[in-house]
């Protein structure tokens, strides 16, 4: 019994080292690809990614730590393998950031054209009355301005020394006409070069006895719109005595700025509006453009003329006119929206949508721009027919642009450490930016901008989305205001490029759709806004404060009016986070 069992184990031993060795046998085959599979997918692998903040990176699924929006995932493969000048953004960011994109095509450019101006009489219609002799005035006939008179009618009486003189020489000369004729035709023509006429010579001859009063007639009909002369009063040889003017066809001048002009030209229709006849519209054609720019106003004056029916209209009167004009080109032109431009310095920024990506891919492109067309910019290169470009929302493209360290508007370099606000410098001071003498009226006009600045930031102290976005708005009106004809030469150009980036940035404010959208714009308003204030010399009180907490930990400035501290970027969660770095005062 003892040998059976042991013969019977070592049989079950050989047998189980038999099956041990055939499973393996069997199975090795079908078992490898399970291990080269989780391999593979250990190495392709997913990135979870924010909608909205796209720099975050994560292996796993969550919550967004900056606003806790749920992570979404993307292929590592796609992101990670863009050219510096490429952003990517997921179809949930595009949805929420409201971006909308066009076809760039070609039209003719129109353009409304708005310009003041104000009703003058036509000169060729206006004659002067003037004195062909010294002498007295001894009765005024015409005697009040706007009086209106006829052809021929009688204005003045004159007494004239020198006449009566002439007269008697006349008298002189008569007696030797027949003997010595060229006597009597010098005393004739020297009566005529005084403009008396043939009649009143023959007049005098005939009388025997010299005229001491002339009369003065006018040469034409018209209105009187200057009298230059009153009773008794003495006059000279060539002296204007009354300005007469013909109403009834006037002109209608305008003035229009340089960059307006190359839309005008001879031929166009105007219509313009009038102060003092509210409703009425009237029309009229460009006959002449001034070929001077006015060096004082940059304005051109553009002439129209316009019959003067029941005599509505009236030299001085301020009109309004609208000018409907299309550029003057060889054929059609590419145009693209002014909302698709991003202005930075004297470079254009478009973001063209790369067609070769599934996930939305923009490409970070330098234009050059033409002619202001309205709505629209002429673009003289860097765009081709049929290529989508982004026309809303395209400062929240570039935001994300510079969170990912791609080339971007205030980043056009291009560098992956990067980040939104790396436009900032800490050690920026007062005396490292070059300063303009302006007016002290133009200074005034850059506080009210600063004024209009400060309720944004009070507005994203309370995350109050739509507060900012109403004060942003404000703000651009306050821009739009400024009389730009206050200040030339290199600060008029420093203003235009300033003027450009402070538009874009309260532009973008103004379209965010949640709170986290308003403060990624602050910071390059905010920057901007400060760099002004020092290149005009402007001391509004200000205090430039800044929170080494904004955008993960990046940091960012704002500007306030007071030293208290009141966090724009963190709200009433540290409220109080933030240090004064610069006071403007």
């Amino acid at each position: 019994m003892k040998n059976l069992n042991i013969k019977q184990l070592f049989l079950g031993a050989a047998l189980l080292i038999m099956g041990i060795l055939l499973g393996r046998f069997v199975f090795d085959d079908s078992t490898a690809p399970i291990q080269h599979e989780d391999h593979h997918h250990e190495t392709l692998g997913e990135v979870w990614t924010c909608s909205m903040h796209p720099q975050i990176r994560s292996n796993t699924p969550g919550k967004c730590p900056m606003c806790g929006m749920d992570l979404v995932a993307v292929s590592s493969s796609g992101i990670d393998h863009l050219d510096l000048n490429q952003v990517q953004m997921t179809e949930a960011a595009l949805k929420l950031a409201d971006i909308q994109t066009v076809i760039v095509g070609t039209t003719t450019p129109e353009k409304q054209v708005y310009l003041p101006g104000r009703i003058e009489a036509d000169e060729r219609g206006i004659a002067n009355v003037t004195a062909h002799f010294s002498g007295r005035v001894e009765r005024l006939y015409a005697d009040f301005t706007g009086q209106f008179i006829n052809r021929g009618q009688l204005l003045a009486t004159l007494y004239s020394p020198d006449l009566v003189t002439a007269q008697k020489e006349l008298f002189e000369a008569m007696k030797f006409k027949s003997t010595n004729p060229s006597f009597y035709e010098a005393a004739v023509q020297k009566l005529k070069l005084w403009e008396l006429t043939d009649h009143q010579i023959r007049e005098i001859e005939q009388k025997g006895e010299p005229l001491y009063n002339f009369n003065v007639y006018a040469p034409r009909s018209g209105t009187i719109i200057s009298r230059k002369i009153s009773e008794g009063e003495h006059v000279m040889d060539g002296q204007t005595l009354f300005e007469i003017a013909d109403l009834n066809q006037l002109w209608v001048l305008f003035d229009a700025y340089e960059s307006d002009l190359p839309w005008i030209k001879v031929g166009d229709s105007i219509t313009f509006n009038v102060q003092s006849l509210p409703g009425r519209t009237f029309k009229s054609v460009v006959t002449f453009i001034d070929p001077v720019v006015n060096n004082q106003t940059r304005t051109a004056s553009i002439r129209t003329e316009i019959t003067n029916i029941n005599d509505q209209l009236k030299p001085e009167m301020f009109v309004e006119g609208i000018v409907i004009a299309g550029l003057v080109t060889s054929g059609e032109t590419l145009v693209i929206p002014k909302t698709a431009i991003l202005w930075t310095g004297k470079r254009a920024i478009v973001y063209v949508k790369d067609p070769n990506y599934t996930t939305p891919t923009f490409e970070f492109r330098e234009i050059e721009l033409g002619t202001d067309a309205g709505e629209y910019y002429v673009v003289n290169q860097g765009l081709s027919i049929g290529e989508e470009i982004a026309a809303n929302g395209v400062f929240k493209i570039d935001g994300a642009a510079q969170l990912q360290g791609k080339f971007s508007m205030m980043n056009p370099q291009g560098n992956r450490s990067a980040n939104l606000h790396q436009h900032q410098d800490l050690d920026l001071k007062s005396e490292d930016i070059q300063a303009f003498t302006v007016p002290h009226e133009f200074k005034q006009e850059v506080i009210g901008i600063f004024e209009a600045y400060l309720p944004i930031t009070e507005a994203l102290v309370n995350s109050d989305v739509y507060g900012a976005k109403k004060a942003a708005q404000l703000l651009l009106s306050q821009i739009e205001q400024v009389d730009m004809r206050l200040i030339s030469g290199d600060a008029h150009v420093e203003w235009m490029e300033d003027s450009k980036v402070l538009t874009s940035a309260a532009a973008s404010l103004s379209e965010a759709n949640d709170v986290e959208n308003a403060r990624t714009s602050l910071p390059i308003l905010s920057d901007q806004l400060f760099q002004t204030l020092v290149k005009f010399d402007v001391k509004p009180r200000a205090y430039r404060i800044f929170c080494p907490m904004a955008f993960e930990t990046h940091g960012a400035y704002w500007l306030s009016n007071s030293s208290t501290i009141r966090n724009p970027y963190r709200g009433q969660a540290m409220l109080d986070c933030g240090s004064v770095h610069q006071v403007l005062q």
